[in-house]
């Protein structure tokens, strides 16, 4: 789901009683750590980073050690976050639809490696190689060929178009590279996924989710779709930094991606699931929503992940290697190995880090686009784990994100600085003007508007923007809906008669989510009646 985007309140809340796993425990000397110590770390971090609310849970030694709110649900509202408040936990939803799958597959109505077009003979990808030859663990595992968040205009923002007609285009996007050469994080595939678990069983992602998997774990206080961020109840409002003032925005509701990042949850809830996948899907109980295979095959290492150093600020995140497998990272965090994913929304970001080995747990969710939900993670891990030598993440990721935000004011003045503002258009502006297709996404428009030019995604009604003229045939979309903050540019190439023949579009600048994949549209005036 859409990336990190970088950039003190009250600490409440009440404690979830402490719950163990069934599992024999292994010998340990780390010390048990307090709730005391835990409100202590959050409330420095609320003190530190703009972030509204959190909910946290910690598991040490397969104990729950928190599960609780922080701060307030909505800026403004002295309602607080409670250990049931919902948040939005984006792709951290991806381990749930790997594992309903897996479900399937115990089942024998499914195999991991089973060609998707055995379940979905109407699937299809662009090259007829991979549409033959792609798995079911391939839609998984970020390997098709297919750019970082290829297709992801055709659901954000909220779009018209179904998850059958997403899945269709699909086989109209190019891929960035070979078939299972290289790695880069897509949500479409997960759609096709989810659509592959609603033709075996039978039943919408959503409700075998929720019977399956929500129910038998016991986290009954989560939802599976991202519409329910706007219902009543005891939900966290999003909030993201607009022209540098914390403001309350509204949350993403669209539920075409469901199966990539619709789960909303709170601190019990998660910590549920995070005791159930550190005991390879036995709960307290005895009871097994997934088995001890399943569990090892969605832990298994498929597809390496780039592995550079971190930045000194962040060193002890440095790792031996780094994978994905079935919906989660795998690497290594201070020696041991870890099972890690984020998840990201519009006002939501979220964090769930388990180290196996150490039946340690952590969970972390915002409602904000600070750093707080990593700074918060590995500053309970080391505390869990007593990990020496301490390291201050909370200083150190206010000291990323101050290097952020001057890095991108400093992009920004590059960028103003190179631009020839003495340029003009080639043509006068009604030239531009008409409908424009793109293989995959579809329409847009171009019109004149009160002397200027306006652009429309004929499917996307939140993005309609005013075309400024930025220099010769480029000009910057400012959309309308400032809570995009994806503004964009977009420029006209002209065949030898003076009329146009293609544009392209790219985001104006490197802090616009990755899932605006404007550069991988290619428009073409479309012909006229």
């Amino acid at each position: 789901m859409p990336s990190f985007l970088p950039l003190r309140r009250a600490v409440g809340g009440v404690a979830l009683v402490a719950t163990a796993l069934p599992a024999q425990r292994a010998s340990r000397s780390v010390a048990p750590l307090s709730e005391r110590a835990v409100d202590s770390i959050v409330a420095r971090a609320l003190e530190t980073f703009p972030t509204p609310g959190v909910a946290i849970a910690v598991i040490q030694d397969g104990k729950v050690v928190v599960a609780k709110g922080y701060g307030v649900k909505k800026l403004g509202d002295p309602a607080p976050v409670t250990p049931f408040t919902r948040f939005g936990i984006a792709s951290n939803t991806k381990i749930f639809t790997a594992t309903a799958l897996g479900l399937l597959v115990e089942e024998g109505k499914l195999e991991w490696d089973a060609p998707v077009i055995r379940y979905l003979p109407q699937f299809a990808m662009y090259d007829p190689f991979v549409t033959r030859e792609i798995t079911v663990k391939d839609l998984l595992v970020h390997r098709s060929g297919l750019g970082l968040g290829a297709g992801d205009l055709l659901w954000w923002p909220a779009s018209t178009y179904n998850r059958a007609e997403i899945m269709r285009r699909l086989r109209y996007i190019k891929p960035a590279t070979s078939f299972r050469s290289a790695y880069a994080y897509d949500n479409v595939l997960y759609l096709v996924a989810g659509e592959v678990i609603e033709a075996v069983s039978g039943m919408p992602w959503e409700r075998f989710i929720e019977e399956r998997i929500l129910r038998p774990v016991g986290m009954t206080h989560s939802t599976s779709r991202h519409g329910d961020a706007a219902a009543p109840g005891d939900v966290a409002q999003t909030h993201t930094l607009l022209d540098g003032t914390l403001k309350a925005i509204a949350p993403m509701t669209s539920d075409n991606t469901n199966p990539a990042g619709g789960i909303n949850s709170g601190a019990v809830d998660m910590a549920k699931w995070v005791l159930t996948q550190l005991d390879s899907g036995r709960m307290a109980n005895g009871s097994r929503p997934f088995t001890a295979a399943t569990a090892r095959k969605l832990w298994e290492p498929v597809t390496p992940m780039p592995n550079n150093p971190p930045p000194r600020w962040l060193a002890p995140r440095a790792s031996d290697f780094s994978f994905y497998a079935l919906g989660l990272d795998v690497s290594t965090y201070r020696g041991r190995k870890m099972l890690h994913h984020t998840g990201g929304l519009p006002g939501y970001l979220s964090s769930v880090a388990f180290i196996p080995s150490a039946r340690a747990g952590v969970v972390v969710l915002t409602n904000d686009e600070s750093p707080t939900y990593l700074a918060l993670t590995w500053a309970l891990m080391d505390r869990v784990l007593d990990a020496t030598p301490p390291h201050d993440w909370i200083a150190n990721f206010d000291s990323v994100r101050v290097l952020q935000q001057q890095m991108l004011a400093a992009s920004a003045q590059r960028t103003q600085g190179a631009r020839d503002s003495t340029s003009r258009p080639s043509l006068a502006l009604p030239k531009y003007a008409g409908t424009y297709e793109d293989a995959w996404y579809g329409d847009i428009s171009i019109a004149t508007e009160n002397g200027g030019l306006v652009i429309r995604f004929s499917h996307t009604p939140q993005l309609v923007g005013d075309l400024i003229p930025w220099q010769h045939d480029t000009f910057l979309v400012r959309w309308r809906d400032r809570e995009l903050r994806a503004d964009a540019y977009i420029t006209f190439m002209l065949t030898p008669d003076g009329a146009v023949d293609l544009a392209k579009m790219a985001p104006a600048s490197p802090d616009v989510d990755f899932s605006f994949d404007f550069q991988d549209l290619l428009l073409k005036p479309k012909a006229r009646n």
